[in-house]
């Protein structure tokens, strides 16, 4: 550990502070005081969570939805088990139900009735991809429990991660070709190329064929979370992970002080910090002073790469970071009616649901976001929290039948921000979502969108803009940085505990804690814990 130098007067010392205090910084928190360590938390907000919150966006109606993320894949057991997280996770039986356009046909991949599935696939005339459906499945589900478990260690070489895989062709399909090439190969139809693609472009902006692997890259990080790739709904919503991590943090010992906007960040750990508006709070709820400084031994950035080079005054980290995603939370009355009256919607919207995502439909919607225009149809990846999880709904909801909907729209890059009015951008993309559904129900999604207790549509929609401006996510981006695969080159830097966990800075005092640190994207948790597990290996 580097000495710290003397901290100008009236400085608090601490062991460990912490700058944000999302989900990832609550579990460095939590780990880190129960290892004895001093540790204050400071964040800008009045509450903690970050992305991983649950509020009710909706005048006068009970429901509290997950406002940003919203389902969990990548959170490693062995996190919930150390910090005793009381969080239930619910798997859905219904992998995914993808319509195809224009027609009253679609596919259903049911994973507890293989010969309903089989179907399906006959119905589109795909016999020969359902042949293929399974072995490919089996193949990332080897990687998934090669790789999972080595989120939560250090960083393997890209020898030893092959080694692990243990199948040339399985690491060569996920790491050395793009992977749509692999897809291509692999499937015949349009509808299941798509459907299998989609994993590799979640947040990622990228051709279907990516020649610079960074659909590799998301796509391996969305098949082997929990080593099955399956991806889970958080009972009681994003709130109850965050709130879960929380009370950890606390019982633990950690002191979280909310409303508290840090200014800047220097090498040697002090921090200085100043009162949001609404007056900054301690962990017991009582005020704190105005404004202060912290002396820290070691600094955990758990925020995105380029929010700390500005707390540092430097230069951000290049490349540019883009995010490619819009995202909209509706209430509704009931289900939509589909045009595919074989398929009940509560089947349809329970997995994720699949709208224009074709794989000549990506393909044209990425040539057309290229070129600066929001794609039509634009791809989108829906599902219905409130079929697997109704608690997020008040009774009186419940008893009326109303669900909740997240859709998550594809390819559409921060760039095409560029020169709009917030407003008016979010007024085109949610328009867009919205024809993109239309385009596969036997009615329009509006038509039973709840209204809120002023006659207001209950539709909520989120930009890369309004990532950037609430969350201080560059860009709008997610992942806070480009993703990087979950193991080192050979020759790789390993000389600190920092840089074998992938946590490191160019300051040996200060290291990345949320998703900008390597393996860090996701609702997982795995950034805050191996910041902690760098910190505590320093000693």
């Amino acid at each position: 550990m580097v000495t710290a130098p003397s901290p100008p007067r009236g400085t608090e010392r601490v062991d460990v502070a912490i700058v944000g205090g999302g989900h990832n910084a609550l579990v460095a928190a939590a780990y880190l005081a129960a290892a004895g360590r001093r540790v204050v938390l400071l964040e800008r907000s009045a509450e903690v969570g970050g992305a991983a919150v649950s509020e009710a966006p909706f005048e006068g109606l009970d429901a509290r939805l997950s406002r940003y993320s919203y389902l969990v894949s990548l959170l490693p057991e062995r996190i919930v088990r150390d910090l005793r997280l009381d969080l239930t996770l619910v798997r859905r039986r219904y992998s995914s139900y993808t319509p195809l356009p224009g027609t009253d046909r679609g596919l259903l991949v049911d994973t507890r009735d293989a010969a309903a599935t089989a179907a399906s696939f006959a119905r589109l005339g795909a016999d020969a991809d359902a042949a293929a459906w399974g072995p490919w499945g089996e193949a990332t589900g080897v990687a998934a429990r090669a790789l999972f478990p080595t989120l939560t260690e250090p960083l393997p070489t890209r020898a030893e991660a092959a080694r692990r895989v243990g199948d040339e062709a399985i690491w060569r399909r996920l790491v050395e070709e793009p992977i749509g090439a692999a897809i291509e190969r692999g499937f015949a139809d349009d509808l299941v190329r798509g459907v299998v693609l989609t994993d590799a472009l979640i947040g990622t902006f990228a051709p279907n064929v990516d020649p610079e692997l960074a659909a590799n890259r998301c796509f391996l990080y969305h098949v082997i979370g929990g080593g099955t790739g399956d991806w889970d709904v958080p009972v009681g919503g994003m709130g109850a992970v965050s709130g879960a991590m929380r009370r950890a943090a606390l019982e633990a010992g950690a002191e979280l002080r909310t409303g508290c906007e840090v200014t800047g960040l220097d090498p040697d750990g002090v921090v200085a910090w100043r009162a949001a508006e609404g007056g900054a709070r301690s962990s017991s709820g009582d005020p704190v002073a105005a404004e202060g400084l912290l002396a820290a031994d070691v600094v955990l950035a758990a925020v995105a790469p380029t929010e700390l080079a500005r707390l540092l005054g430097t230069a951000p980290p290049n490349p540019p970071v883009e995010g490619a995603q819009v995202k909209v939370n509706l209430l509704l009355e009931r289900l939509p009616r589909l045009r595919d009256a074989s398929v009940d919607p509560a089947a349809a919207f329970a997995g994720t649901f699949h709208v224009n995502e074709g794989w000549a439909a990506l393909d044209r919607a990425h040539a057309a976001a290229s070129a600066g225009r929001i794609p039509d149809p634009l791809p989108l990846e829906i599902y219905c929290h409130s079929l697997s999880d109704p608690t997020i709904l008040g009774p009186v909801l419940r008893e009326r039948g109303v669900h909740t909907l997240t859709v998550f729209g594809l390819h559409t890059p921060h760039r095409l921000a560029a020169g709009r009015d917030a407003e008016s951008y979010r007024t085109e993309l949610q328009a867009a979502v919205l024809a993109s559904l239309d385009a596969v129900l036997a009615e329009p999604i509006e038509s039973v969108v709840l209204r809120d207790a002023a006659g207001r549509p209950c539709l909520e929609t989120r930009t890369t803009l309004d990532l950037e401006d609430t969350l201080r996510l560059p860009g709008g981006n997610i992942f806070h940085a480009p993703l990087e695969w979950p193991f080192l080159d050979e020759g790789a830097e390993t000389a600190t505990a920092a840089q074998r966990w992938g946590v490191a800075t160019e300051h040996p005092r200060i290291l990345l804690a949320a998703a900008g640190a390597r393996r860090g994207g996701g609702v997982s948790g795995v950034g805050g814990h191996n910041a902690a597990m760098a910190v505590l290996e320093a000693g």
